[in-house]
């Protein structure tokens, strides 16, 4: 079973968007399957086998979603990150910005889906593999 702590020390070594597909390696190699990030607050809901599951705390003051989604400036800045050009609480800022409520990264399909409030599908991207 993972921790919270391993996890931390997973995602410390995450320094911009370019550096996401070694942290999801490390991530499957500790037995998580899936994560749902939530923009709000930072907050994520990990699962592993057996239904095992950790919720970490907020990482940031709350932020406000907006209403109406923009998945084409999202997909720029996702674009942007991917590249190295934001950190993670820009990126998160933006995707308030833009609508995205939370994203769902499924470590066994290697996809990343972006979701509105409504839970509509913004963007599924394929998570490069290492």
């Amino acid at each position: 079973m993972f921790t919270l702590n391993q996890i931390k020390e997973a995602h410390a070594k995450v320094k911009s968007g370019a550096d996401f597909p070694k942290y999801i390696q490390e991530l499957a190699q500790l037995g998580i399957l899936k994560y749902t990030t939530y923009v709000s607050d930072g907050h994520t809901e990990f699962i592993g086998t057996d239904n095992y599951s950790l919720t970490s705390d907020a990482r940031y003051e709350v932020l406000f979603i907006a209403n109406e989604s923009n998945p084409d400036q999202f997909l720029q800045y996702i674009k942007n990150h991917q590249q190295g050009k934001s950190d993670y609480y820009t990126l998160s800022k933006q995707a308030a910005e833009t609508g995205t409520d939370k994203w769902v990264t499924d470590i066994i399909n290697m996809t990343c889906t972006y979701y509105d409030k409504k839970g509509n599908e913004i963007l599924v991207e394929t998570i490069p593999g290492v």
